[in-house]
This record gives structure tokens, C-alpha cells and sequence, in this order.
């Protein structure tokens, strides 16, 4: 069975694929895709035999895609709002999961989506999914502050360090927050065009290094604004990934 990840999140993409590879291993995922844009333009041409589709997309919502082409497939929703679920029946989507997913709610949605429609797991040939998808990366993190809950886009962001055990993302105007997730969860997150992993305890943005110079030992020292870090030195073994870095942002 073909089946077409729509989402827009990278981490509840990994989730989805995740679950797939546990309990239907025999499972083919053509891909993921981020937007309506992107899912329609591959829907007119592509019937895959199940589709898992979140309702908010990069570029507005899932049931745009209904009214830009026929889907033939069944599609299940996944979303973190209840809102949407008579929306969802109105264009006959199979079934509505809630994130975050649970597993026995997952698989029970597919099998009966399989008994339903009598899906088979007929392989068949798919085009390139990635001549109409673009690479999916974060583009914005919440932080818990309190009561409240801050949303920050990651063009905001200047860089990410750790220090004692603990991350902290700094924002473009100085300000510093700590986050749960760690800086190897977050490499995987983020634009590589974008952040660089430039040691192992800090990434950072492109826009945030403030001077490049030579070190001792054919090493690099850089410095980066906002300067609530002291300049990173930059090992001789990854002193030409990180220029090559620079050179083709």
C-alpha cells in the first residue's frame, strides 16, 4: 500500500512514519508534503491508496486541497483540533485522529480504513514525490514560560546552546529561553541552509555570527550577536564543512 504523509510539522511527520514502520512495515511512504500547494499539484496527477492528512499547512488549510482536485483515496486527518472534525466528514475523510496520536487508536484507524474500502497493498509505480515536495523543517518553537506559552520563529532565532545538561535558545534581540528538546533533536529540526551545527554544544543561524578569525592550530574563532556566549572555536576537522557552509548560504 502507497501511502502520502500531508503535514507540515517535521517532528509529527517522524511520528506518523514512525508508526506506519511499527505496525504496517509492509507499508510503502511515498513521502511527505508541507502545503496545499505542493499536495495538490501532486494529487491531480497521483491516487496513493491512503493518505494521513493535518488540517493547518504551511499555506492554509487541508480542505483546500478537496476543492482543487478529487481525491480518491481514503484520507485519515490527523490534528491537534477538534474543531475541524465535521468539516473532515463533510468531505469524507475515513477517520479523525487527535495528536498527540496514540498508537492503539493509529492502528485501529487503519485497519478499519482497509476493511471499509477494501484497500489491498497492491504495489504500484509512483512518480518522484520529491519533484513536488520541498525539504519540511521547523519554523517556529514554543517555549513554556509559567502560565504562558511563547511562540518563536525560527527567523527570529539567533542560535541554540547547552550548557550544565540544559538547551537555551537565544533570540535575534537577546533574549534567552530554555527549551526541553536537545541540540541533536534540534540539528535534525532546522534549515541546514540556515542553522550549522558549528560545535557540539551550540547551532547557529547564519545571520548571527558576528566575526570569523584565525586560531591556533589552523583552527577558526568565531563570535556571534547577540554575545551571550563566549566565541566558539571551531576544530581544524570541521573548519572547511563550516566554510563551505558559508560559502553556499
Amino acid at each position: 500500500m502507497d501511502v502520502l504523509i500531508i503535514e507540515d510539522e517535521l517532528p509529527a511527520q517522524q511520528i506518523l512514519i514512525r508508526l506506519i514502520k511499527q505496525y504496517f512495515p509492509d507499508f510503502n511512504i511515498i513521502g511527505a508534503l508541507d502545503s496545499v500547494k505542493a499536495a495538490a499539484k501532486y494529487l491531480q496527477d497521483n491516487s496513493p491508496d491512503l493518505i494521513f492528512m493535518d488540517v493547518e499547512l504551511s499555506d492554509g488549510k487541508c480542505f483546500e486541497i478537496f476543492r482543487q482536485t478529487d481525491i480518491l483515496c481514503p484520507v485519515i486527518i490527523t490534528t491537534a483540533y477538534a474543531d475541524y472534525a465535521l468539516d473532515a466528514f463533510k468531505v469524507k475523510c475515513i477517520d479523525y485522529l487527535m495528536k498527540p496520536i496514540e498508537s492503539g487508536a493509529f492502528r485501529e484507524s487503519v485497519e478499519r480504513c482497509m476493511q471499509l474500502c477494501g484497500v489491498t497493498a497492491t504495489k504500484k509505480d509512483k512518480p518522484d514525490i520529491t519533484a513536488y515536495a520541498k525539504p519540511t523543517y521547523k519554523h517556529h518553537y514554543t517555549i513554556k514560560l509559567g502560565s504562558q506559552i511563547l511562540a518563536i520563529d525560527t527567523r527570529d532565532i539567533a542560535y541554540f546552546h547547552s550548557n550544565d545538561k540544559s538547551t537555551y535558545l537565544v533570540t535575534r534581540s537577546g533574549k534567552e529561553y530554555m527549551t526541553d528538546e536537545s541540540l541533536v533533536t534540534i540539528g535534525d529540526e532546522l534549515d541546514p541552509s540556515v542553522f550549522y551545527k558549528i560545535s557540539r554544544k551550540c547551532i547557529i543561524s547564519m545571520d548571527s555570527i558576528y566575526t570569523i578569525s584565525k586560531y591556533f592550530n589552523s583552527r577558526l574563532k568565531v563570535t556571534v550577536s547577540p554575545r551571550n556566549i563566549e566565541p566558539i572555536i571551531v576544530p581544524r576537522d570541521r573548519v572547511q564543512p563550516f566554510l563551505e557552509w558559508i560559502e553556499g548560504a
